[in-house]
């Protein structure tokens, strides 16, 4: 979302303008976004490497399903940055709070599916074409909710603390690892890897729809960030954030996404690579593949940068 600002046409201040955010709320708000929003991105990334290849590729060789498999986990990594635009035109016109609701309904709604789909052996080919377009809406899903939920924390910030504000929806990321892994974890202990193949993966998967509800709840209970909220009172909102963007800030743009992009190759490198080399390659149990995830998204979590 860009913070570029032009004239548009007058639009009424909100009703809550007057109300201020209490820290507490924005950095719950945040937090517990991004972590909903990353669980159900890893959740796909543990089931592409134990059960999709099995479930929606069973006519090729393990090798190629599993590489079909990632295929459509790389999809998501396409469908974000288009989400970004999107959900970022609409959140620098109508407000934070509303798109970030979105954005997670989406990412919601797309896992939910996922969990509710039939394998190849029940409609074909439709299976995983199906599969393919749940995890583009995995993917444009985060792709709003990631940028707005920083937008959300900082704009919310005390002169001073926005470094720090802006620290905690990173953390979803990590936390968002140690759920999912430790979910199937869980899972483990309670049924046969069998089961977990058969039918006990789903599990993750629809139980979202628990999440989307907390998430929910959260998000709604907050009002626009002062920020905006500003931005409408003086009639200063962006009429097209995307081309602002690109046309004042091209150099930031290009660069904060090449930078970025060493850190998110190591972390899928990390988070779902390895995970795939570890079972299929070193043989290693998948509990104790989970377990090694688990640990690798705690230290994770103390060695972000932002953490220190």
């Amino acid at each position: 979302m860009s913070d570029a600002i032009s004239r548009v046409s007058p639009t009424p201040a909100s009703s809550n303008s007057a109300q201020v955010n209490s820290p507490a709320r924005v950095l719950i708000a945040s937090l517990v976004g991004t972590t909903i929003e990353f669980f159900d991105f890893y959740v796909y990334a543990t089931a592409a490497v134990l059960v999709f290849p099995t479930l929606f590729f069973p006519n090729s060789d393990p090798t190629t399903a599993l590489l079909a498999s990632f295929a459509t986990f790389s999809i998501a990594f396409f469908a974000r940055p288009l989400g970004a635009v999107v959900f970022g035109h609409f959140g620098d016109r109508i407000g934070r709070k509303t798109t970030l609701v979105a954005a997670l309904l989406t990412m919601g709604i797309s896992t939910v599916v996922i969990g509710l789909l039939p394998s190849y052996e029940s409609i074909g080919v439709i299976a995983p074409l199906l599969l393919a377009l749940c995890r583009f809406g995995q993917g444009f899903g985060l792709g709003g909710e990631w940028g707005g939920a920083v937008l959300l924390a900082t704009e919310n910030a005390p002169e001073g603390k926005r470094s720090w504000y802006g620290m905690f929806p990173q953390l979803g990321a990590p936390v968002g690892l140690f759920l999912s892994s430790g979910i199937f974890w869980l899972l483990l202990q309670v049924m046969s890897q069998d089961a977990l193949l058969s039918w006990g993966w789903r599990v993750p998967f629809i139980s979202s729809i628990l999440l989307i509800v907390i998430g929910l709840w959260v998000r709604l209970s907050i009002t626009e960030t002062p920020a905006f909220q500003k931005a409408i009172d003086k009639q200063e909102r962006v009429a097209v954030p995307v081309a602002e963007l690109f046309r004042k800030h091209k150099r930031n743009l290009f660069l904060g996404t090449f930078v970025a992009l060493a850190t998110f190759v190591l972390f899928y490198i990390g988070s779902a690579y390895l995970l795939s080399y570890n079972v299929k390659v070193l043989k290693i149990p998948f509990l104790d593949a989970l377990e090694i995830q688990i640990v690798g998204s705690v230290a994770l979590r103390h060695l972000h940068p932002d953490c220190w």
